[in-house]
């Protein structure tokens, strides 16, 4: 299933980061570890937000995908499922 994950940065956790160096390395590691179909990264509300779009088999791989931005970044996280326009045909095609 495709899953959207939105990761708002605690400001002083990520200021902490972006002084120390470490920001550009923690994102690395979770994008090589999660390989996200999309990745988008902005001011979303005033703070520091990363959207990404990825894939996953079963609800037990939501710890481990949270994890990171939680531990790491201090982020509130959310996960959503969605789909791209071909995803919305075939459930369209399928309802009547």
């Amino acid at each position: 299933m495709r899953v959207m994950l939105k990761a708002t940065l605690d400001t002083e956790k990520a200021n902490e980061l972006l002084r120390s160096g470490k920001m550009a390395e923690q994102v690395k590691e979770i994008l090589d570890r999660l390989r996200p179909e999309a990745a988008y990264f902005g001011p979303i509300g005033g703070r520091r937000t990363m959207v990404l779009v990825l894939h996953m088999q079963d609800s037990s791989e939501i710890p481990p995908v949270g994890e990171p931005f939680f531990t790491q970044m201090n982020a509130e996280v959310e996960m959503c499922p969605v789909m791209n326009a071909e995803d919305l045909q075939k459930g369209l095609s399928a309802t009547g």
